[in-house]
């Protein structure tokens, strides 16, 4: 065993490719990021308990959220680049295995130190992880056939957020915090033992394709796609995470919930359409959703005090925002190449950074100019991520074969 590896490929030659797609190995990552998604977000619907659990404020309870997002912050690159040449289902279960560990341990421990100590350790595994999901679709499938394995590889991400969370926060409600936990400890056995079942092995980057860091951010067109995260994902939590005031301040505080609601069903048709197009279409649909998303935001901010203009606004917000991960994840793994793991390792570096960012932006908005800028940050921000995806035709955002032969 060669040092660096967990397995050599010469004892675990890779699979053949199928020629259909292989559902049961795609459902099975779709399932480890409805994990990693789950874990990170259902405690925001459990603060009340989880503070008088721990004996803290519900300000410090939120920081399980914020150690979550660090760990998986600052393990992406470096561990993603470490880990390169490790076989990919062994380092997949190590990941898993480490939401088992450490979401039973925020399940029983009584120290609010430890339990942050665990939710950064499971962010860093979910770091690890959203790193190599996309890559490992990828390889399973024929060319022809890769799009539509990531939109189905990235299902969970949508999943978790529309019927996740509100299940896990109503579940919580009637058997307690500490017992979801528990279920996601075991959720993560059950997942552990399907993808030794369903998910094939492959083996790492060889050595001499490591590409170096810096070669890989300045690959043709990766630096293009990570403008386009962190700015379409800014404007998608500026908006998300101070949804609840914008609300109120348009009369509707008490339909939170309903907005939410359109905005999660709205999102998984938009994955599923990202998931029938992708692979013909993929810098069309990212114009059209960065498009249809701005003008949806100007709505915003003309028909603020109308609920039906801002139930429509939650619909196309859902429906441009649902394939996001999967147009973007297809884009800068085509753009990395060989390196596609370390480049998906800076879009989830990328993507928490506007997470972050979204959260600060938006609180700084907030408080000097208010709610009603919302919509117009949001239209500069998608303006200026439809002007990179318009200049970035021949790397990252290529049109795709019907296109070229459309437009012949």
């Amino acid at each position: 065993m060669s040092s660096g590896t967990i397995a050599s490929p010469q004892q675990s030659p890779t699979p053949p490719v199928p020629e259909r797609l292989p559902w049961a190995g795609l459902i099975a990552l779709a399932m480890t990021g409805f994990i990693c998604i789950l874990t990170e977000t259902i405690p925001a619907g459990l603060l009340l308990q989880i503070s008088t659990g721990l004996g803290v404020t519900e300000a410090m309870a939120g920081q399980l959220v914020t150690l979550y997002a660090l760990g998986s912050l600052l393990a992406a690159i470096p561990l993603t680049t470490v880990t390169r040449g490790w076989r990919r289902r062994p380092l997949l279960l190590l990941c898993i295995l480490g939401f088992l560990v450490f979401n039973t341990v925020t399940a029983v421990s009584s120290s609010y130190p430890l339990t942050l100590a665990a939710r950064f350790f499971a962010g860093v595994c979910a770091g690890v992880l959203w790193g190599m999901i996309a890559g490992y679709a990828r390889r399973m499938v024929p060319e022809q056939l890769k799009g539509r394995a990531m939109a189905i590889a990235m299902a969970g991400t949508p999943l978790a957020l529309a019927l996740g969370v509100p299940a896990g926060t109503f579940l919580g409600d009637l058997a307690g915090w500490r017992n979801i936990f528990g279920v996601l400890s075991l959720f993560a056995l059950l997942l552990t033992l399907w993808i030794l079942w369903k998910l094939p092995d492959y083996p790492g980057e060889a050595a001499d394709k490591r590409l170096p860091l810096n070669k890989v951010f300045t690959s043709p067109g990766v630096r293009p796609i990570l403008f386009v995260v962190l700015a379409w994902v800014l404007a998608h939590n500026i908006l998300y995470t101070y949804i609840a005031p914008y609300l109120t301040q348009a009369g509707l505080s008490g339909r939170v919930d309903l907005v939410l609601l359109i905005f999660g069903i709205t999102a998984l048709l938009g994955i599923w359409l990202t998931g029938v197009w992708i692979d013909r279409h993929l810098r069309l649909l990212v114009l059209i959703s960065l498009t249809a998303f701005a003008l949806a935001s100007v709505l915003l901010s003309l028909g603020s005090g109308k609920p039906v203009v801002i139930y429509l606004v939650a619909a196309v917000w859902g429906l441009t925002f649902g394939g996001a991960a999967t147009l973007l994840q297809t884009a800068i793994a085509t753009a990395g190449g060989e390196s596609a793991d370390v480049a998906q390792s800076m879009l989830v570096t990328a993507w928490n950074l506007a997470i972050g960012g979204g959260g600060i932006a938006g609180g700084i908005l907030l408080e000097t100019t208010g709610v009603v800028s919302f919509p117009w940050a949001l239209f500069v921000l998608l303006a200026l991520s439809v002007w990179i995806v318009r200049r970035s035709r021949t790397h990252g955002f290529p049109p795709g074969t019907e296109d070229i032969q459309r437009n012949k």
